[in-house]
């Protein structure tokens, strides 16, 4: 990655507000609860698949976001100081995801079929510590409530020291009223950048720690246990290292798209920024690529029946095509488009591998889930998408009323890692005293 130095005096911008947005999003919105309710009617099968599948993508790709500036934060990154606030905006959407969970909690014989198997399967009678509905409910909503939780303190905390720097002037109101919460019990803005800080090194390894855990139960509940006779202690992995990689390119695609709304923005969000978000993209193709394969090559070479049970359902009729899919949206073609380092620093062709990796993320959640249930009809509709975009509206509306409150670009900045300064120091010594010992061998 590169060594970035932020820029000086940076100036407080927003995105500004837009009412044609705000009717474009409340309309996609309203046509996906239509669709929602209509296929409930019809089919609540299909309309209860289909909402846990668009909750489980929209989830992870908002928490991945806000994983990779936990991530930087904890590794002291420079080079993305222009593009931080494009991965914390997506923390507006997980209040929202909570209130979006809760009638998940009401699913039962009809989603989770070893609701019924409990009563004649003893091998999913052997599971019930695990497997029953109460235990369901309150590891996942305690989980996702401390996960949510600690993300918000994260995006507070990040956010806080920046409303000392903003003009109440040339704020309107709604500024002003979150200006007047952040700014409670104020305590100079030099305390309150180091006192940030400071917090956030501190609980960003703890959020690292409950995104792992509650992520991979959310995803075991939720699909693996669709299954209950099949396992792998890899699922959690793939899922949560997906959602990061979908975070990962759902900032590159907002980047992308606020380069193009400013020209100090442009400036701002610049070659090396755009670089190592292709970077990362690439890099995470290829591994969820490996996590893919070493998935399949045990199973493969292990050749036991209720393992492979899984794959051959996706690799057969009627999945066939479904699961190609996924493999040419989510490796194939981004590892191909985004060899080299033009495509990378290229902002429109970034943009779009970006946006190829997300539809084919959402591809990917959909075979995780709908193949282990999914008994009769089609095996995707036009209902699906449909539904998700109740889940797109409130998604996108909410990551723009993060960016229409608060600064586009962090305008304070971390203060230097003593660590990293007492090692630059002695390279400094020590280049100093070879250069010394170097004069001294030519003046003798």
């Amino acid at each position: 990655m590169h060594d970035i130095q932020p820029a000086n005096d940076i100036k407080a911008t927003y995105l500004p507000r837009s009412r044609g947005l705000t009717f474009l999003f409340g309309g996609l919105f309203l046509v996906g609860l239509l669709a929602f309710v209509v296929t409930l009617v019809q089919d609540p099968d299909r309309a209860w698949r289909a909402y846990v599948v668009n909750w489980l993508y929209f989830t992870s790709i908002a928490m991945g976001a806000v994983m990779l500036s936990v991530v930087t934060t904890i590794t002291s990154a420079k080079w993305n100081w222009s593009v931080r606030r494009a991965s914390l905006a997506f923390s507006a959407f997980l209040p929202l995801s909570f209130l979006l969970f809760l009638p998940m909690l009401t699913l039962r014989e009809r989603y989770f079929p070893w609701i019924e198997a409990m009563e004649w399967d003893p091998i999913v009678q052997a599971k019930s510590a695990y497997l029953n509905i109460p235990f369901l409910v309150t590891r996942n909503v305690l989980g996702l409530a401390l996960l949510f939780s600690l993300a918000l303190y994260f995006a507070y905390l990040a956010l806080r020291p920046d409303m000392g720097l903003t003009e109440p002037g040339d704020e309107d109101e709604a500024r002003k009223g979150w200006r007047e919460r952040f700014t409670q019990g104020w305590l100079g803005q030099e305390a309150e950048e180091v006192h940030s800080w400071s917090r956030m090194k501190r609980v960003g390894p703890a959020i690292a720690l409950a995104y792992a855990v509650v992520m991979s139960v959310v995803i075991f509940d939720f699909a693996m246990s669709l299954e209950p006779h099949w396992f792998s202690t890899l699922f959690g992995g793939w899922f949560f290292m997906g959602a990061f990689w979908g975070g990962i390119a759902a900032t590159a695609l907002v980047s992308v798209w606020l380069k193009g709304r400013r020209d100090d923005w442009n400036a701002y969000i610049g070659v090396q920024q755009l670089h190592d978000l292709g970077k990362l993209t690439f890099a995470f193709t290829v591994f969820w690529a490996y996590l893919f394969w070493s998935q399949y090559i045990v199973i493969w070479y292990g050749k036991l029946p209720w393992e492979q049970a899984w794959v051959i359902r996706r690799s057969t009729e009627p999945w066939t095509w479904l699961s190609i899919l996924v493999l040419m949206l989510c490796f194939i073609v981004p590892f191909v488009g985004l060899l080299g380092k033009k495509p990378k620093t290229t902002p429109r062709v970034l943009g779009f591998f970006a946006l190829v990796v997300l539809v084919g993320l959402w591809f990917e959640r959909y075979l995780l889930v709908v193949p282990s249930i999914h008994h009769e009809g089609a095996v995707i509709s036009v209902w699906e998408p449909l539904i998700g975009l109740m889940f797109l509206g409130l998604f996108l509306g909410a990551v723009r009323w993060f960016l229409t409150s608060f600064p586009v670009i962090q305008i304070w900045q971390a203060p230097a890692d003593p660590e990293a300064l007492e090692m630059e120091l002695r390279g400094d010594e020590l280049q100093a005293g070879v250069r010394h010992a170097g004069g001294a061998a030519r003046t003798r």
